[in-house]
């Protein structure tokens, strides 16, 4: 594949790390151009009520976070929006394709990674429908490859179904990369979990070196394919 610019869509903070952290890590490492887009803020759904004011500081925090994170991986820049976390569905669809046309427009990448269709996370299934109808194939489009993740903690908590399971058929050898994934997992101390969460430092470890082991290597990320235009 000759990416040149990997544009990564994210719904929450830290969505980025924990499904392509160490795939980020390795092609900007190999002279690609990493950008990161994050669509939420990532936070007061821990509310009844949305109230983004009282959250502002959390929010605030979780940014640089982001950017902390980010900056350990690689990412020349990361775009950071404010669309409300886990309420992706009370916002107009078309809000959010508009958002990533306009940063898609300024990267003009290669290659996007995004969330898995089947996760269980609703702003992660908005997310997917999103970056599909905003990347449509036409003629002057610049990306030509699209590929979703998955996301401990969303995508194998789905009731399982031809169209909810998660079956890569792309994998990233990450054996090199994977220490530079944990540390960047690290900058989200807000968002981590103990063991055995899966969203724990070691859980997140464990699941690259399974996905290593099916594939010969000592660790790597799995990926399903969207699309591929040659």
């Amino acid at each position: 594949m000759n990416r040149k610019k990997i544009l990564v869509i994210a719904a929450h903070p830290d969505d980025e790390v924990l499904g392509c952290g160490g795939a980020m890590a390795r092609f900007a490492a190999e002279g690609c151009e990493v950008y990161t887009l994050i669509l939420g803020e990532g936070v007061t759904s821990r509310d009844k009520e949305r109230d983004r004011a009282e959250r502002e500081n959390e929010i605030t925090e979780l940014k640089k976070q982001a950017e902390n994170a980010n900056k350990i991986l690689g990412v020349k820049k990361v775009y950071a929006f404010d669309f409300p976390d886990n309420r992706f569905d009370s916002v107009p669809l078309l809000d959010i394709i508009k958002t990533i046309e306009k940063i898609k427009g300024d990267v003009q990448p290669d290659c996007v990674f995004t969330h898995h269709q089947g996760d269980l996370n609703i702003d992660h299934q908005i997310t997917f429908k999103a970056v599909v109808t905003a990347c449509r194939p036409v003629k002057d489009e610049s990306v030509k490859e699209i590929y979703s993740f998955e996301i401990p903690s969303s995508t194998e908590w789905n009731a399982p179904s031809s169209l909810t399971y998660f079956m890569p058929d792309y994998f990233v050898d990450i054996s090199k990369c994977l220490k530079v994934k944990i540390n960047a997992l690290k900058e989200y101390e807000t968002e981590l979990r103990d063991f055995p969460h899966p969203r724990s430092l070691k859980a997140v470890e464990l699941n690259a070196k399974q996905w290593g082991v099916k594939m010969g290597f000592e660790a790597a990320e799995a990926f399903k394919t969207v699309r591929v235009r040659t």
